[in-house]
């Protein structure tokens, strides 16, 4: 239906238009019967839709409607597969069409900082560019429904420690290498409908409220075209908000806020078109929704069934030391609550009331010899001497033992972040004693983040299942007795302990948390600093085997215009059909900037017969190989040398080349009295002036370090004088009689001139 959104908002009352911009109740916008403008509803949804019929309370104290609790984020991103996030969206958008659903909360692209947050499992990924990818697919599938998407939580929000107050302190180099990527890919690639601001502040300023945040960097720069609305009970001060680019507060404040935006307006400290725009992006999503209307059926079973797809899809197999697959012929013992009672989603606002799910035990083969013994509970650490000594007893008579080890519910969950990076202790203690009786041991781990791994090179395989979804037990079955080839590879690496994690000394400060590791988030950190992880970012074991070869760049020399384009063979060289996730990174040998030593700008996930080949291709932008630089306040690659990595993993690269980039962007010029010799002569604008200062310090080191001592040194060496020549400001040149003050002045204000 075509409409006149414009016509329909100068029918409304100033009162009707204010009561536009807040929530009718915890789930409800408001409408306007007389004008024909419709409540909608919205509702969690990143991994399931989490409705709440009457009265809703956020966190789930009343139960929701009964439905599928999908993957969430910290598995399906270990898919790498955004085909298969595409179809998750859809599934998605079609349920919520089937329960009237205008929007769902989600996707969260948040940047996994530390493995402590508690609302990790909620995060795609350490990595911007794998994050942004799958956030796309995502919201594209969804939206294909005309069902909008709420991508949260802008910005900077990686601890649930005092999220409500606490001040994100970060460069902006950082803030937009590493924490708004994500959340501009999800813009320039699918365009959500709606952005949810965070809690916490920026520098100081609430995103709520933050004109930068809000509306120079998400629309002027971007182009993000819907409305941006709050977290619930984000709002600081509503009027400066709406100023600032927050069309729509949730939930209600019962009027209070509605009233404040009226009464600005009648005072002039709030322009009304200010107002009528914030309506008007409001609208647009509602009549997208009202007017696309869908008939759905809320496919239960189907769903499941992509459910267990995406679970299947996305599980990481860590070790296999020629245990798995499982035979059915083999005595089995089964071990740990988590079998039977899987841990499947995380505790908070995105909580799924699932309608049945799946645990190990009740999938195996009826011809499977399989015993079980819990072992230890699987919502507390405590450890239970003749639950202990069941589990040691079957361990013992059975071929291979399977421990389903994981962390309880209490261990993270929204509104509280981790102390710390293990296992209850009643787990390890009880794969210690199995151990010590059983060597053929496989761990399975239900976890919405990293957990130390202190037994890890005494067990023979480590399936990695995350948070599984409801059909995580079916999933889990299909891996460990081959009915299904393991493909998933981490979104995140897995380090050995946390004090390894480089905000470890910053994570969860006060007021105010500093970024103090900058860029170097993830991967970026432990590979550039060449320190020893459990496992890297990408890894991922398979029961096949693939090799690379044939890699072809298409262009060796390149311009800040050009696109490159980068292909590499990919052969199944095992027995048994599998898919392998193909990793690009880029690392820069300039030595213009500080940088991780390699940066993902490339994925596809292929399937493969055995024995069969394909070639796999990739496409690199000015932006595959560029650095925010703030000087500029742009993205910036300098001239020279960037490595092209193909490779299995952040740290198994299988393939190398090499292309020159030449840059037409030229970086502003600024001497002044500081300005050191070593930086005038790096750039060629400015090298002439400088050169004959050069020979003439040169010449006056080389007098003073010509007496030679006793004992065949001398006491200022070659290197000594030319780092001291580099790194001499030009003020000093004053001092050694080279020229005057007056002289020097001019000659800088020349070079800045050029």
């Amino acid at each position: 239906m075509k409409r006149n959104v414009k016509e329909l908002i100068s029918q409304m009352t100033l009162e009707e238009k204010a009561g536009m911009c807040s929530g009718l109740d915890f789930w409800h916008l408001k409408g306007v019967e007389r004008l024909g403008i419709p409540s909608v509803m919205v509702s969690d949804g990143p991994h399931g839709l989490r409705k709440q019929e009457n009265d809703g309370d956020h966190l789930g104290i009343n139960d929701s409607i009964k439905a599928v609790c999908f993957p969430p984020a910290v598995l399906s991103a270990c898919s790498f597969d955004r085909d298969l996030m595409h179809e998750f969206g859809d599934a998605i958008g079609k349920e919520a069409q089937a329960n009237d659903l205008c929007v769902v909360l989600g996707p969260a692209v948040n940047i996994k900082r530390s493995p402590l947050c508690g609302r990790n499992f909620e995060y795609y990924s350490e990595d911007p560019y794998l994050a942004g990818e799958t956030a796309a697919a995502f919201i594209n599938g969804v939206q294909k429904h005309h069902v909008g998407t709420s991508i949260k939580h802008f910005a900077a929000n990686n601890q649930e420690y005092n999220r409500m107050s606490a001040s994100s302190n970060a460069d902006e180099r950082t803030l937009r290498e590493i924490y708004f990527p994500a959340f501009e890919t999800a813009v320039k690639k699918a365009q959500p409908y709606t952005f949810m601001c965070s809690y916490n502040r920026i520098n100081g300023t609430f995103a709520s409220e933050n004109p930068w945040l809000l509306t120079e960097v998400l629309r002027n720069e971007w182009g993000f075209k819907g409305y941006v609305m709050s977290d619930w009970g984000a709002v600081n001060e509503r009027v400066p908000g709406l100023k600032a680019g927050l069309e729509l507060e949730m939930p209600s404040s019962n009027g209070v806020y509605d009233k404040e935006i009226v009464e600005a307006v009648k005072n002039g400290s709030l322009a009304e078109n200010i107002l009528d725009q914030a309506v008007e992006r409001i609208l647009n999503i509602v009549f997208e929704y009202t007017d696309h209307r869908e008939e759905q059926e809320f496919t239960l079973e189907a769903d499941h069934e992509l459910a267990k797809k995406i679970a299947v899809e996305s599980m990481v197999l860590l070790k296999n030391d020629s245990v798995l697959p499982l035979k059915e012929t083999e005595k089995l013992a089964f071990i740990g609550e988590f079998a039977k009672n899987p841990r499947f989603q995380g505790g908070g606002s995105s909580h799924i009331n699932s309608f049945r799910v799946s645990s190990a035990l009740e999938h195996i083969c009826a011809s499977a010899n399989v015993c079980y013994a819990k072992g230890f509970p699987a919502d507390a650490d405590i450890y239970d001497e003749a639950l202990a000594r069941e589990a040691v007893d079957a361990a013992k008579k059975a071929d291979k033992v399977v421990v389903f080890a994981g962390l309880p519910d209490s261990f993270e969950s929204e509104g509280y972040d981790r102390s710390h990076m293990r296992l209850p202790e009643c787990q390890n203690r009880l794969i210690e004693q199995i151990l010590a009786v059983q060597s053929e041991v496989i761990i399975v781990l239900h976890n919405g983040s990293p957990v130390e791994m202190p037994w890890l090179s005494n067990v023979k395989g480590v399936l990695e299942a995350y948070l599984g979804g409801q059909a995580v037990g079916e999933a889990v079955v299909d891996i460990l007795f081959g009915k299904a080839c393991p493909c998933g590879k981490l979104a995140e690496t897995i380090p050995f302990k946390l004090s390894d994690n480089p905000s470890y000394l910053s994570f969860g400060d006060g007021e105010n948390v500093t970024y103090q590791e900058g860029v170097f988030v993830g991967y970026r950190y432990y590979d550039t600093k060449e320190m020893p992880v459990a496992f890297p970012f990408g890894y991922g074991l398979s029961y096949t085997s693939f090799s690379y070869d044939n890699l072809q760049i298409e262009h060796s020399e390149i311009t800040d215009h050009d696109t490159v384009t980068v292909s590499v063979d990919v052969t199944n060289t095992g027995n048994m059909e599998g898919k392998e996730i193909v990793q690009l990174y880029v690392s820069d040998l300039t030595c213009a900037a500080r940088r991780p030593v390699r940066e993902l700008k490339g994925y596809e996930k292929v399937s493969l017969a055995p024995g069969e080949r394909k070639t796999i291709h990739f496409t690199l932008d000015y932006r595959s190989f560029a650095w925010y630089n703030e000087t500029i306040m742009d993205w910036y690659a300098a001239s020279g040398d960037y490595q092209i990595l193909i490779g299995a993993s952040s740290r198994d690269l299988r393939l190398s080349g090499n292309v020159h980039m030449t840059t037409q962007k030229i970086l502003p010029l600024k001497v002044h009295m500081n300005t050191t010799l070593g930086e005038l002569l790096a750039d060629e604008r400015t090298a002439a002036y400088v050169t004959d200062f050069k020979r003439k310090l040169e010449e006056n080191f080389e007098m003073s370090s010509s007496d030679e001592r006793k004992d065949g040194t001398v006491a200022i060496s070659d290197a000594m004088n030319n780092a001291m020549i580099g790194c001499m400001p030009l003020r000093n040149i004053i001092s050694y009689g080279f020229c005057s003050k007056e002289e020097l002045l001019e000659m800088i204000n020349t070079m800045n001139r050029r």
